[in-house]
């Protein structure tokens, strides 16, 4: 890794104790994220609390409290007419390792830097955090997790580009627990020709942006001298 990667402008930081810094805010950013998707899920409900712990291995787990909401009034429901609405159909039950749906999952990027030198490799952090109570499953591999530079519109690169192999990587993501990817960009353009030389990617203004499914992180603004 280049020294300069995870530095600012000034060089003040070593590159592992920044980077360290960028996992630990943007995953609190994140279980805020996470806690809030499920309270806008929940209702109106009283009493209850999210628990943030850490895990012997350090990465940091939100538990949710459980449970559906109760009625104040246990015969309120019953005396309802029959017709008064349509009956809901019952919705399929989750079992953990299903895929995760997409309203479930929280997806960011953020840049090491804002602007990075001629000879620093420009580097992001990828987040994804699931909100359901259940486990699932997410293809995180390069085509389905993709991160996309662009440049006033037109694509730069991409790692869906010429990747070896199926390129599938499924992994299992329990409920709070985020899984972090590092990717790197080697400032040079990408596309469908895997074996022509790429050029390099010149001086000024990119935005990075990545994508699961139907889901897109915000946009990441960034800068190569």
């Amino acid at each position: 890794m280049d020294p300069d990667t995870f530095r600012s402008d000034l060089g003040m930081e070593p590159a592992d104790v920044y980077l360290r810094r960028r996992i630990a805010v943007l995953t609190g950013v994140l279980v805020v994220v996470a806690v809030v998707a499920w309270a806008c899920t929940r209702g109106p409900d009283k009493g209850e609390h999210a628990a943030v712990t850490v895990t012997p291995s350090g990465s940091l787990v939100v538990t949710l409290p459980s449970g559906a909401p109760k009625s104040d009034a246990p015969g309120a429901q019953a005396s309802a007419a029959p017709s008064a609405s349509p009956t809901p159909k019952p919705s399929r039950t989750r079992r953990p390792g299903d895929p995760c749906d997409a309203k479930d999952l929280v997806i960011a990027l953020q840049s090491g830097q804002e602007v990075y030198g001629k000879d620093a490799t420009p580097t992001f952090l990828l987040t994804v955090v699931n909100t359901a109570r259940t486990e699932c499953t997410v293809d995180v591999g390069p085509r389905a997790l993709e991160m996309r530079v662009t440049s006033s519109g037109e694509r730069i690169w991409s790692t869906a580009d010429c990747v070896a192999g199926p390129g599938v990587e499924r992994q299992t993501l329990e409920r709070g627990v985020p899984y972090i990817r590092i990717i790197k960009w080697d400032r040079h353009r990408s596309g469908t020709d895997c074996k022509s030389k790429r050029p390099r990617a010149t001086a000024g203004t990119y935005v990075a942006t990545a994508f699961v499914g139907e889901l897109k992180s915000s946009r990441v603004v960034f800068r190569l001298r």
